[in-house]
Formats: C-alpha cells, structure tokens, sequence
C-alpha cells in the first residue's frame, strides 16, 4: 500500500472517531438517567404523590333536628293601652300620682277645681227637695180634693226635671275627679298643679303591658302553616340573650292584597315586664321539628340544575355525588337523597377537586 493510501486511511479512521464521541455521551447520559429513576427509592415517590393531594375539611353526615321556621318582624303593644285626659275644662287642683306609678283600677288620678260643679249640685238638690215637698202638699190637697188633677201633674213634672238636672249635675262633678280605668303603669305626667286643662289634653298614658300583644305580618305562602294558640318565639335587640315564649290569639280574616300578608297577632305573658310597647321583636314562628340529614350550603356544587357534592372515600379519594335538596334556612340546607348517615363529605376545599383526585383531610366535624 503506498504512503498515499494509507493517510487518506488514517485521516476516515481520525473523522469516525470524532463524529462516534458526542453520540456515545449523549447515550450514556440518558442510560444514567433512566437507572436513576429506577433505582429511586418508592418512599420517595410516595412522598410526592402525598404532596399532589388536596387537603380538604369534611363532615361526617348525621341525622339532626331540622327546625322549620317563619321569621317576622313584629311590634309590641300594650294589652290595653290610653291616654289619660280630661273630659271637663278646669284647673288641676291636686295630683295624686309620680311619673311610671303602677296604678289600681279605679284609683284618684287627678282632682280639677270643682267648686262651681259643687255649688250646683248643692242648688239643684235644695231644688229637688223643695219641689219635692210642694209635691207632697198637692197629694194631700188632692185627696181632699182641694187642688186640680192638673197642679198635681205639673208639680210632679218638676220634680222630674230637677232630678234629671241634678243627675246631670252630679254626673258634671263627678268627671272633675279622674280614675285610672284599669291596672297598668303609668307614663310621664304632662301637667302640673294650676294647669288649664280641656277635653283631649293628655294628662298622661296608662298601658297594661302584661300580657302583651305583638302584631306582625305572614307572607300569603305560609298561610296554612298558622293556627290559633300555634307556640312563637320572641326576641328583641334590648336583650339579645334572652327570648320570650308566646301563642298566636287572632289571624286576620283578610289578606292584604299589595303585600300579600295575613297580619297575625300573638300574646306573649311578660310576667317580668321587660317588654315595653312600641319595642320592635323579631318573631320565630315554629312550623314543624323532623329528623333530617343537613348540611352546610358551601358543601354543594351546583351544575346546571343538579347539586352534588364530594365524598371522601376509603382510599382518601374524592368521589362526586348527585345529591337532592330539600328545604334551606340560612347557612344550611336539608339533604333528601343521595347521602346516607356515615358519610365523610367534604365542607371546605370543594373549589380544588374532581373526581377521583386524592385528598388530604385536614379537619372534620
């Protein structure tokens, strides 16, 4: 072989080598890799897989008490309830009672200046009693038939009228004092002694508060749901703490044709006399208590018009569940089909799931 040759040999062999080197590289490099990932250990792959899952709150389904209620504003007033006032002008003369008393049916109020009532009563009553004894003289008169039949009558038709004045009178005097018509309180006193008053002035209030009325309204849907004697509940804003027990008395017999509301009232004792009239109540009317699976309105997942919600299986998966609502109150909603009593459904963390993911529960209740 001549000296020729055998460089342009040695010159491919030199070429070959030079293109073979990156290829082996690359295929080392990637035969590395793959035993890496074989040779991982599997804690390490079960390590990720636990950070890929979804951490969710759940609740374990129970049957609980589902209370169906009707709520309505109310306000409370007086059993029985008036104005204080004069039915005489005069002058007050004596005050016989403070501010906020707890009077008696009957009991002195007010006494107005009554002399000049008093003076004709004295006059009609010294009237009457002459009339009276000049009566008296014609009978005898007329059994001697001294007098006429028609003296006789004229006389007894003045005593007659005497008598009517004299009540009248009296009736005049009498409206000079003034009483409390039942037993309640008493609000502030709005006059003072040497005060004018006249017919309609306000002299004070006087509210009968136990028991006490509270009237609200009853949209025209829950009509069938009310009845005579049905148990309420009462709360106010002045004692947020407490509540106050009661019965309906009336519905009314008309629905409002604008608002579509049967106006109820109810009868709440207040032995205690915490509720003062005019107080706004929120009213709690009971409907029915029933057994039911319940659960937090932010569990479902609305699509379209289907409710589901997401179940945590044994494997710690989610599963989704078509479920059917029945009735809601604020915050929770009644379950009628699709779950059962035992099952972990998911409360918090819904937005994050689908199904059959893996999840992480965090905290049930």
């Amino acid at each position: 072989m001549s000296a020729k040759t055998t460089a342009v040999l040695e010159g491919l062999c030199m070429a070959k080598r030079a293109w073979v080197t990156p290829i082996t590289i690359i295929i080392v490099l990637l035969a590395g890799f793959a035993a890496y990932l074989f040779l991982q250990p599997k804690t390490e792959l079960n390590g990720q897989q636990q950070q890929s899952a979804v951490p969710v709150r759940t609740q374990t389904v129970a049957i609980e008490e589902f209370r169906d209620v009707i709520e309505a504003l109310g306000t409370a007033k007086a059993n029985e309830s008036v104005e204080i006032t004069s039915q005489q002008q005069g002058v007050v003369d004596k005050i016989y009672f403070k501010d906020g008393d707890n009077v008696k049916q009957g009991q002195l109020l007010v006494e107005l200046n009554a002399r000049e009532e008093l003076a004709k009563v004295q006059e009609l009553q010294f009237r009457l009693g002459e009339a009276t004894r000049q009566l008296e003289r014609l009978k005898n008169l007329a059994r001697e038939k001294v007098t006429s039949q028609q003296q006789l009558e004229e006389q007894q038709t003045l005593v007659n009228q005497t008598q009517a004045q004299l009540e009248v009178a009296k009736a005049q005097l009498a409206q000079m004092n003034i009483y409390a018509p039942f037993d309640g309180q008493l609000g502030l006193r709005a006059v003072s002694p040497g005060s004018l008053v006249t017919p309609g002035d306000t002299i004070t209030t006087l509210d009968d508060a136990m028991p006490i009325k509270v009237d609200f309204s009853v949209p025209e849907l829950y009509f069938a749901s009310l009845a005579v004697d049905q148990e309420i509940i009462a709360r106010s804003a002045a004692y947020p703490s407490e509540q106050f027990n009661g019965r309906i008395e009336t519905i009314n017999s008309r629905i409002d044709p604008i608002t579509r509301t049967v106006k109820v009232r109810a009868i709440i004792d207040n032995k205690s006399g915490r509720i003062r009239p005019g107080m706004l109540l929120q009213i709690i009317l009971l409907r029915s208590i029933d057994d039911a699976i319940i659960l937090p309105e932010k569990a479902l997942l609305p699509i379209q018009n289907r409710q589901y919600v997401f179940v945590v299986t044994p494997d710690q998966r989610a599963k989704r569940v078509e479920v059917t609502i029945g009735r809601r109150k604020p915050g929770i909603v009644e379950i009628t089909n699709g779950l059962k009593p035992g099952d972990e459904v998911v409360v918090e963390g819904i937005i994050r799931l689908r199904d059959g993911i893996p999840v992480t529960v965090q905290g049930a209740k």
